[in-house]
């Protein structure tokens, strides 16, 4: 059995006056006992995580974590400071980053009179594991434009609802081209043998799973899980992503509250070869989540994360 996560972890920064970390040492304490226990609970063997701001934060997070783990952080951050990273128990063979947009998808329009975005937010992240079966599967983790808007100056409130309507659509391209570049790479390492090539694409994808950036990342269309195409074998199969959400129990089919909606905006999305060996998929929302707003701010001072994992077990 082999599990596999994502968790967006939300600003895990070590203490400090800057916007978005702890305000303190207890604060920052809290946070990391919290988020260690739901990790222990959950029991993966390798969870992609998200907005990992300091990778000495993310070594203070595994230290608390029973059992063994290894740290795999990208090299590309975001103007803030956070980034994409995978924690393992399983054996690491490679790591890969991935920043510039796909050939064909940017430049793409970031702001007002701004120059043009050339390449992701914050660069994907892959590794390649090998299971106690022997097998080796390919986790690429991401984290996709948000759709939290932020404007000049650092505001979260727009001038007028033509400056909203714009930075929405700038939010728009720069998740599309995104999402379109990890397609790409999904497809270079499915390599048209997505019946034997096990690859799992993981993050948060800021949107659910009917959006259109989401269903970019799917491949071929005319197959989702729950539907009579899931067990109908065709060519697709052999690039075709299958978004876990389906599986998820649907009173837990959520990852984040948003102005007191859930929303699942965490995805778990795997090649044809994965599909026959998922057992079960699950939204750990039962810790609580708290209702975010479009103010980023007042989370400082959290004590555990606004998103829920999402955790798929797989039989080896």
């Amino acid at each position: 059995m082999t599990v596999i996560g994502t968790w967006n972890l939300e600003n895990l920064f070590r203490p400090g006056d800057e916007d978005g970390r702890p305000p303190d040492q207890a604060t920052y304490e809290a946070k990391l006992e919290a988020l260690a226990g739901t990790i222990d609970r959950m029991a993966p063997d390798v969870l992609g995580v998200q907005e990992i701001g300091e990778s000495v934060a993310l070594d203070d997070l595994v230290e608390r974590l029973a059992g063994d783990w290894t740290t795999h952080v990208s090299a590309h951050p975001d103007p803030r400071g956070i980034r994409n990273a995978v924690i393992s128990r399983l054996p690491v063979e490679e790591t890969e980053d991935l920043v510039a947009y796909a050939d064909g998808v940017g430049p793409v329009r970031a702001s007002d009179g701004g120059a043009l975005s050339t390449e992701m937010g914050r660069g994907a992240f892959r590794v390649r594991v090998r299971t106690a079966g022997g097998g080796t599967v390919d986790v690429v983790t991401c984290h996709l434009k948000s759709k939290l808007l932020s404007y000049p100056g650092g505001r979260f409130n727009p001038r007028d609802e033509s400056e909203r309507a714009r930075y929405g659509a700038f939010a728009l391209y720069r998740r599309a081209a995104e999402a379109a570049t990890v397609r790409e790479w999904a497809n270079t390492l499915l390599d048209g043998d997505g019946q034997d090539r096990s690859l799992v694409v993981c993050g948060d994808l800021n949107d659910e799973p009917g959006a259109a950036t989401t269903q970019i990342l799917l491949g071929p269309g005319g197959s989702e899980i729950g539907t009579p195409g899931q067990n109908q074998p065709d060519q697709g199969d052999a690039w075709r992503l299958w978004n876990t959400a389906p599986l998820i129990p649907e009173a837990r089919r959520y990852s984040r509250i948003y102005r007191g909606r859930g929303e699942l905006i965490d995805h778990v999305l795997i090649s044809h070869r994965l599909l026959q060996r998922v057992e079960t998929v699950d939204s750990l929302v039962d810790r609580g989540l708290p209702s975010v707003t479009d103010d980023p701010r007042p989370r400082a001072a959290a004590e555990d994360s606004d998103h829920a994992p999402v955790v798929a077990t797989f039989s080896d």
